[in-house]
């Protein structure tokens, strides 16, 4: 696939690497030759140098040839990604995508109105880590979580704390622990443990630090809960530490469903913009939140939840480290940086949030067949969660899943069928119209597709 981006930051970057590792044809458009060259140095990919809404040099970029354009041109105003997409839509790229900052652009009318002008996808980072966060507040017991069809099927995932009573447990010994109809709410599917992603075998034995995989239908949550040795807990009360888009986003929400927020934020100015855009019932606090006797003395005990979001990935991992010690059941940290997500887990963590892979999995599924819904690219791990519709006469449909030959490297977790959700196991036969949840690893993405194309 030909796919040219335009704009070579933080997001354009990784997603370059991301679709070049797919054996994508990649060019990079930017008028910064510091960016291209730091590009070119870990991505083998071709780069334009020049203005970014020059049609010469979206020309020379390949533009008219392309099957997909995206518009991520950092630290800039929205309207040149916006422009760039309509003038490579009109010079002849097949899809284009826009980066966005501005939540009412999200609007049902507004997306509509842009993609009768041609762009088939405006996304705006920072609201889709809000939603990420807003939906592991709700999800308290795990880590991550991928909901389909309103929350029919749902994918979580699981760290196994040092007292879990899965510790040493095997795969066969857990299945025999469970009832029948607990066996068809709720399956484990696969497992993180250090740099690698296991799809478990019976003879599979959990440990200490394992992040586990989990397909469940609605009713299944509690059994998953209960076994894992994990708490539901309500979150009420949430602090967070930095006044970025994300905090005002994500504090909006928490107080609109009755819960209360404080924000605490270095820059006086910003706090008069937060205090001015809020509702009154989210305190807004100046103060240096990395200055831990302040947060002492703000009362971060009281809080259910705390929320690091500074400009600061090492900053936001050692809040959440002192949250944990002052008792705060749930944290979670923006963290920037891939290399740190890792770690920032194994400090304990509850959730880390990184815009570029909530960003990768939107884009990700354009480069797939077009009955790819979504695709989320799962914390902890290098796994992939691909939802797809299943087009008539395809050859998932043909046989069984255990004779259809699927790959090794993933799994078919669960089928929506109309109003019914349900585990997929090797007799599950897949039909026109499901909606089917798979987990895979990178390398086993292309051959999964052809499964979908009828």
């Amino acid at each position: 696939m030909k796919i040219v981006i335009q704009g070579a930051g933080e997001i354009g970057s990784h997603l370059a690497k991301m679709l070049r590792a797919e054996a994508n044809d990649i060019t990079v458009i930017d008028n910064d030759s510091g960016r291209l060259s730091a590009l070119m140095a870990y991505a083998d990919v071709q780069t334009v140098h020049g203005n970014p809404l020059s049609i010469k040099t979206l020309r020379d970029a390949g533009v008219a040839r392309a099957d997909l354009f995206i518009a991520v041109y950092p630290l800039t105003t929205q309207e040149v990604n916006i422009v760039g997409a309509l003038l490579a839509k009109q010079i002849g790229a097949r899809k284009v995508i826009a980066r966005i900052n501005d939540e009412d652009y999200l609007a049902a009318e507004n997306r509509l109105l842009f993609k009768e002008l041609g762009i088939e996808l405006m996304f705006y980072p920072e609201k889709s880590a809000a939603d990420e966060i807003i939906n592991s507040l709700k999800h308290v017991s795990a880590s991550d979580t991928m909901d389909f069809a309103h929350g029919k099927l749902q994918i979580s995932v699981f760290k196994i704390d040092e007292d879990s009573p899965m510790v040493d447990l095997r795969l066969d010994e857990f299945i025999s622990m469970m009832t029948p109809e607990e066996t068809a709410m709720f399956r484990i599917i696969a497992i993180s443990r250090d740099t690698n992603t296991i799809i478990p075998k019976f003879d599979t034995k959990f440990q200490y630090g394992d992040v586990l995989f989990t397909v469940s239908r609605r009713e299944g949550l509690k059994s998953i809960i209960k076994y894992f040795g994990k708490s539901e807990e309500s979150i009420s009360k949430v602090m967070i530490v930095g006044g970025s888009p994300i905090a005002e986003m994500v504090a909006r929400s928490i107080v609109s469903q009755g819960g209360s927020v404080k924000i605490i934020e270095k820059k006086k100015e910003r706090c008069l913009e937060l205090s001015e855009r809020l509702p009154e019932s989210v305190l807004v606090v100046n103060g240096d939140g990395s200055n831990s006797d302040f947060l002492y003395e703000e009362g971060i005990r009281d809080y259910d939840a705390f929320i690091a979001l500074t400009e600061s990935d090492e900053s936001n991992v050692l809040l959440c480290v002192v949250a944990k010690k002052f008792g705060v059941s749930r944290t979670v940290a923006e963290v920037e940086n891939i290399e740190y997500i890792r770690l920032a887990e194994e400090m304990g963590v509850d959730t880390v949030i990184n815009k570029k892979l909530v960003t990768a999995g939107k884009i990700f599924r354009f480069t797939l067949s077009g009955k790819a819904r979504f695709v989320k690219y799962m914390s902890g791990s290098s796994a992939e969660i691909i939802e797809y519709t299943v087009a008539p006469g395809s050859a998932i449909t043909k046989k069984p899943i255990k004779e259809l030959n699927f790959p090794a490297n993933a799994i078919i977790a669960g089928v929506v069928r109309g109003n019914d959700s349900f585990i997929a196991v090797g007799d599950t036969r897949i039909e026109d119209y499901d909606r089917v949840a798979i987990l895979a690893l990178p390398q086993t993405v292309k051959d999964i597709d052809k499964f979908f194309k009828s």
